[in-house]
């Protein structure tokens, strides 16, 4: 895990820092090759430069967030962006994960991406990575 990670983790309750940890080891497990690093003060991972998935804790709980996951056609991803693709779902207890639910959306979070890595060049006007 990432050093950035390691210290996020730490920082939280011991509810949420487990929480994060089971987390963080499913998602370095599943997506290997990809990059992990803190961006917005919070652990992202980065498949090729694009970010793909990542968590911070919020008010309602730890909010995983799926970048392209308004595609995934998954309906326990409820927490949908207003702007972009993303949706995400919050979680108050390491039992709340359901783990083939989790398993399934980080190998689509691989399979359906749109290019937020190129966000900017192309003046907020998201493309399909192929």
């Amino acid at each position: 895990m990432n050093p950035e990670t390691e210290q996020y983790n730490a920082g939280l309750e011991p509810n949420h820092r487990e929480l994060c940890d089971i987390l963080a080891q499913e998602i370095n497990h599943n997506l290997p090759g990809a990059e992990n690093k803190t961006r917005h003060a919070h652990p992202v991972w980065f498949l090729e430069g694009n970010p793909i998935i990542g968590y911070s804790k919020q008010k309602p709980g730890i909010r995983l967030m799926f970048w392209s996951g308004a595609d995934f056609d998954e309906s326990r991803l409820t927490v949908r962006g207003k702007k972009f693709k993303d949706a995400s779902i919050f979680y108050h207890h390491v039992s709340k994960i359901n783990q083939s639910d989790l398993l399934r959306w980080l190998k689509k979070s691989r399979e359906i991406q749109w290019d937020y890595k190129n966000i900017v060049r192309r003046k907020g006007r998201l493309e399909r990575v192929k």
